[in-house]
Parts: C-alpha cells; structure tokens; sequence
C-alpha cells in the first residue's frame, strides 16, 4: 500500500508539477445504487484531467479479473455521474491471465512489467 500511494505521489508530481499538463487527484462518489459492488458503498479512483480527456487511473499490487471488472464498473459509474468517458488504466506489476483478457475485452489499458 505504500508504495501504491508512493507511486500516486509521483505520477501527480510529473503531470502536474513538471509537465503541467493534467490536472490530479481522486475521484469520490457515494455509489447509492451499488452498481460498483451490489450495495452503497463510497467509491474512490485516481484520476488525471487534461483538457477534455478524464482518464481514471488504478493501481495495485496485484490483478485478477475482478480487479479489472471493478474498474471497468467503476469507469461505467464516473460516466454516467459525470457524462464525460473515461479513459481506464490499470497500473500492477502483476496481472494473471484471466485479468489480460478481460481487460482486453473490456478496453482497459494494462500497464505492467515486461
């Protein structure tokens, strides 16, 4: 966990202090309906704004498909809460097979080791 928010750390320090070219921070949203997890519940995602692009970042240290469902789900409630289409990455060193595919099905970009 530590290093997750070390990493948020960062990528904010880069977009936004050195290049000045997003806007960063976190996205809060009481989720009345539970259409993120099946019941209320507050959801909470990275997101960077640069222009009219809304690009919602997760990060963890490890990925399956639910990890990539959630987010996925999560990216279908920040646009109907906010009717701007997110952009939706996932920042992990790992991710098993079941999470590649369904991100590919999905349209959710994958950044990872090599």
């Amino acid at each position: 966990i530590e290093s997750e928010e070390a990493f948020r750390e960062a990528m904010k320090g880069v977009l936004e202090e050195i290049l000045g070219i997003a806007k960063v921070g976190k996205w809060m949203y009481f989720d009345k309906e539970g259409e993120v997890l099946g019941y209320p519940s507050w959801v909470e995602i990275d997101i960077a704004i640069k222009d009219q692009m809304h690009i919602l970042v997760e990060i963890k240290a490890s990925a399956s498909d639910d990890t990539v469902s959630k987010l996925w789900r999560i990216g279908k409630l920040y646009e109907k809460v906010t009717e701007a289409k997110p952009r939706l990455i996932l920042v992990t060193p790992f991710i098993d097979e079941k999470g590649l595919k369904a991100a590919k099905e999905l349209g959710i970009e994958i950044y990872t080791k090599t």
